[in-house]
């Protein structure tokens, strides 16, 4: 079966890429999540990955060449099985067949809603938690669903009020942009079914997600991927347990069913040592999860920036008492103005001004290091430790902004990523990276840079130390230790050591960061 693979939204506002590099040729087989071409748009490089198993038979541009999105960009024969499975999963797998059950649902008094575009060069997301239930009445912006990106907790508002008529997806199960999300029928339509059909409580609707789940339907809760794997491997998958939440099956667990049931009870129990002192009767199992959502995504940005930037680490002492008693004496009085004043607003803008005059550490390099560009604006991230995840939002342009600006700024943000739900916006456009480690524990660290970003620095916990003064006597200062680390191919040892000094004068003697304050 020839199908076209159509290029899918890449980017917020993006309509053409650049082929940089096809990673195949016409005749070779492919896999499905198999990077197939790598393209160039105005803000980044993106793989761009299979979404079947088959044979590439057409490629429609050359290297070099503008490819558009929304258009054609290979053409492969797709493996009889994976033909069964779009047949199958059509609602779930196709815009393009998504748009046509769209209009069809809308001859029958209901329409499709359309999960649109929520993130740059996201296609897919995770359903977390629907919000409401089929038969609920729902109005205009109400929050319906909260899903899952690589990169944040997103929640999905209704567009129109009416009643929920059809949840296309399981709580779990992977949802893809421009495919319908759910289904509605639009008050003024249906206005009588809206005002006799009372919406659900949160127990009702607990219950009716349950009851879509494998244990009541006998229907197993796993994604289309994992779906087709099953096919392929002639699986019934409501047969095969499932390790992730409410018995959710993943590739692994079809796999380890595959293997039968004496190669699955040894890859998934620990069998006791022989020469432990007490052996229990029962075997524990081994807990497997996994790695998903944003850290699956940190997990490859790590590993990205390790394998390309050669990393050097600085390390420094700061001596933060004088700065620790101007906050002191201030954060009362803004308090009162609902604004939290920490010591990080103060360690950004002085970074920001120590930039100025070191404007290499808020540059970044093109893919292949040939280029670098210095940013204007300084957009400085603060590493957050979220319940999802590690999330870095930055505050933008911080050169413009006050102390008391930045703090709001910052106060919004790390509220908002503490919960998850920060935006991508939020997310995108940083130029240099603050991680706060003291604010758990440790002194020293060697963090790993924010590619494409050029530095990073981690702030260790202030301690209360000895140190001689100028008298030659001991007394007790507040001391930080902080940890840069630096891409050696764009700054080398001395640049890092003089702007670190720039900066710890601004910190050590606040006086001297706001008279340089514009």
């Amino acid at each position: 079966m020839k199908q076209d693979f159509i290029l899918p939204d890449i980017g917020e506002g993006i309509v053409e890429c650049e082929i940089v590099e096809w990673l195949v040729s016409e005749g070779d087989t492919i896999k499905e999540d198999q990077p197939v071409c790598d393209v160039m748009t105005d803000k980044a490089l993106v793989q761009i990955p299979a979404v079947h198993n088959g044979v590439v038979s057409k490629l429609y541009y050359a290297k070099g060449e503008i490819a558009k999105v929304h258009a054609p960009l290979f053409a492969m024969e797709i493996a009889d099985n994976a033909a069964a499975a779009k047949a199958t999963d059509k609602i779930k797998e196709s815009p393009a067949e998504a748009s046509t059950d769209s209009a069809s649902s809308s001859d029958s008094g209901t329409e499709d809603f359309i999960l649109p575009d929520i993130g740059e060069g996201i296609v897919e997301c995770e359903i977390v938690d629907w919000l409401v239930a089929e038969g609920d009445t729902i109005q205009e912006d109400q929050p319906v669903c909260d899903v899952m990106t690589d990169k944040a907790l997103v929640q999905i508002p209704a567009k129109y009020s009416g009643v929920v008529s059809k949840l296309y997806y399981a709580k779990g199960e992977i949802a893809k942009v421009h495919s319908p999300l759910f289904a509605m029928q639009i008050t003024g339509e249906t206005a009588a079914t809206a005002t006799t059909q009372p919406a659900s409580s949160p127990k009702q609707t607990e219950q009716n997600l349950q009851s879509k789940g494998n244990i009541a339907s006998g229907k197993a809760l796993a994604s289309p991927a994992v779906r087709r794997l099953a096919r392929e491997l002639s699986i019934d998958l409501a047969k095969v347990p499932g390790s992730g939440d409410k018995g959710r099956v993943f590739k692994e667990d079809v796999k380890a069913y595959a293997d039968g049931p004496v190669k699955q009870s040894t890859a998934t129990k620990t069998e006791p040592r022989a020469d432990s002192p007490v052996q229990s009767s029962a075997k524990a199992a081994d807990r497997v999860e996994p790695i998903k959502g944003i850290k699956a995504a940190m997990a490859r940005q790590m590993a990205d920036s390790v394998a390309t930037i050669p990393h050097f680490t600085y390390c420094e002492e700061i001596d933060l008492t004088e700065l620790i008693a101007l906050r002191l004496s201030l954060k009362d009085g803004y308090a009162k103005q609902g604004v939290k004043l920490t010591m990080m607003p103060f360690f950004m803008k002085a970074m920001s001004l120590a930039i100025k005059d070191f404007p290499v550490m808020n540059s970044q390099p093109n893919s292949d290091c040939t280029e670098l560009r210095f940013f204007s604006e300084h957009n400085i991230g603060v590493a957050v430790d979220s319940k999802v995840g590690l999330l870095v939002p930055n505050v933008k342009g911080c050169q413009s902004k006050s102390i008391v600006d930045i703090a709001r700024e910052l106060g919004r943000l790390t509220d908002a990523a503490r919960e998850g739900r920060v935006s991508p916006a939020d997310l995108k456009g940083g130029t240099i990276t603050i991680s706060n480690i003291g604010a758990i524990g440790g002194t020293v660290a060697t963090p790993i840079i924010n590619k494409p970003e050029v530095a990073i620095v981690a702030l260790g916990k202030v301690q209360n130390l000895p140190r001689f003064n100028a008298k030659g006597e001991v007394e007790a200062r507040q001391l930080m230790q902080i940890s840069w680390s630096g891409d050696h191919r764009i700054i080398d040892g001395g640049t890092i050591a003089r702007f670190t000094n720039l900066w710890k004068q601004y910190l050590e003697q606040p006086s001297s960061m706001l008279v340089n304050m514009i």
